[in-house]
């Protein structure tokens, strides 16, 4: 099998969607996503607000993807606004010394931010499961609290 670097998967998949291509099985961009599939981790890009001790909020560097009319509307404190189109585009703005939390309304465009960041090398990317309405819905900041309360 070969192996092949993060970053020319995402060259190969930024190749393939400009160009409104579909890879045909056995091709190498198949090929370059399969190994990438097989070596990550299960669920080692996504963690929930539950996990996180308000506390360590301040550990992460939080990036809204979503709008810039939702990011005006609601946002986790302290998180900026990177739409999620834009992450790769703008993503000299992330720390490669922090870790970097992504979140949503829900979690699916995060989630393909974060599996882009990921593909382009940036390994500290967390994404946040169950996005804002998960994160609102269990708590926000206090959720680990609520979490472990809820165990005793």
């Amino acid at each position: 099998m070969k192996r092949y670097p993060m970053k020319r998967i995402l060259v190969l998949c930024l190749i393939l969607s400009a160009h409104n291509a579909e890879a045909d099985e056995g091709s190498e961009i198949v090929e370059a996503m399969e190994e990438y599939l097989e070596f990550v981790d299960y669920g080692g890009a996504t963690i929930f607000s539950q996990q996180i001790p308000a506390e360590d909020w301040g550990n992460f560097f939080v990036v809204d993807t979503r709008s810039a009319s939702q990011y005006e509307q609601e946002h986790i404190p302290g998180a900026v606004n990177i739409e999620w189109r834009q992450i790769l585009a703008r993503r000299s703005e992330l720390p490669r010394d922090k870790a970097v939390l992504v979140y949503c309304n829900t979690g699916s465009l995060s989630a393909q931010a974060g599996f882009a960041l990921r593909l382009a090398g940036h390994e500290n990317v967390r994404i946040l499961q169950g996005g804002m309405r998960e994160w609102q819905a269990r708590g926000g900041f206090d959720a680990h609290a609520h979490a472990m309360e809820s165990n005793l």
